[in-house]
C-alpha cells in the first residue's frame, strides 16, 4: 500500500504508487504508524527537491523528523506552494530568486526566510487550512502556472490547458486568452515566472518553453545564478 504521501497542485497529500520527479517536505507532519494525521505543515519552509543527492539514502517518514513528499514535476510543487531547495537545487534555488528580485524590484535577491513568509500567507487559508486559489484572465499567465477549468487541474501553457494527473499530462487543450481561470500557483510565484523562471516539467508536457527532466538527468545541475 502507498504511503499518502504524493501531493497534488490543489495541495491535497494522497496514497498513490506513483512517486514523482521531485520530492520535498515541510517538517515532520506523519503519525508513528506513518500514517497523516489532520496537520499538512509543522514549518513555512516548504521546499522541492532532486530524488537522488550524493548518494544519500533515507527513510521517507522517518520518526519525529521530516515527512518526504513527492510530485510529478516542478510546476505541481510550485503550485501546492514548494520552492526550490537552496543546498540540492542550488542553482534553480537562485535563479527563483533572482526572478523574484527582478518582478517585485527589491534591490537584493531575497532570502529564502523571506520567501517563505510571504509564501505562506499566500498558499494556505489560516481559518479553513486549505489552498488560496485567486482568479486571472489566461492571457495574462505566464507558461508554468497551474490552473483549474471545469474541475480539473492542470499546466498553462502557450496557451494551452494539459490536464494534470500523477502519471503525466494529458494532450493540450487550447483556451481563448480572455477566459477567466482559478490559479492554483501562489501570486508570487507566478510573478517569479513572469519575471524569467521556467520550472521542470515531466515529459508528458512534450515540447514546451519551460525546461524537460531528461531521462537519468540531475534536475537544478546547471548554473542559472
Amino acid at each position: 500500500m502507498p504511503l499518502q504521501n504524493r501531493v497534488a497542485p490543489t495541495g491535497e497529500i494522497v496514497c498513490h504508487p506513483g512517486r514523482g520527479l521531485l520530492m520535498g517536505n515541510r517538517g515532520c507532519i506523519h503519525r508513528p504508524d506513518r500514517t497523516l494525521g489532520v496537520t499538512r505543515w509543522r514549518s513555512a519552509l516548504w521546499i522541492s527537491c532532486v530524488l537522488y543527492w550524493q548518494a544519500r539514502r533515507r527513510d521517507v517518514m522517518p520518526p519525529g523528523r521530516w515527512t518526504a513528499l513527492f510530485f510529478l514535476d516542478e510546476a505541481t510543487a510550485l503550485a501546492a506552494g514548494h520552492r526550490p531547495c537552496g543546498y540540492c537545487r542550488r542553482a534553480d534555488h537562485l535563479w527563483f530568486a533572482t526572478s523574484w528580485q527582478v518582478a517585485y524590484g527589491l534591490r537584493e535577491r531575497p532570502r529564502a526566510v523571506q520567501m517563505d513568509r510571504w509564501l505562506h500567507s499566500e498558499r494556505v487559508n489560516p481559518r479553513t487550512r486549505r489552498q488560496v486559489r485567486w482568479m486571472s484572465r489566461a492571457g495574462a499567465l505566464p507558461s508554468g502556472a497551474m490552473v483549474a477549468r471545469d474541475g480539473a487541474a492542470g499546466l498553462w501553457c502557450d496557451g494551452s490547458f494539459l490536464p494534470w494527473s500523477f502519471g503525466g499530462y494529458g494532450d493540450p487543450v487550447p483556451v481563448r486568452a480572455s477566459t477567466r481561470l482559478a490559479v492554483l500557483t501562489p501570486p508570487s510565484i507566478v510573478a517569479a515566472l513572469t519575471a524569467g523562471y521556467r520550472p521542470l516539467v515531466h515529459p508528458s508536457a512534450g515540447v514546451t518553453p519551460l525546461r524537460s527532466f531528461e531521462p537519468g538527468a540531475m534536475p537544478g545541475c546547471q548554473d542559472y545564478s
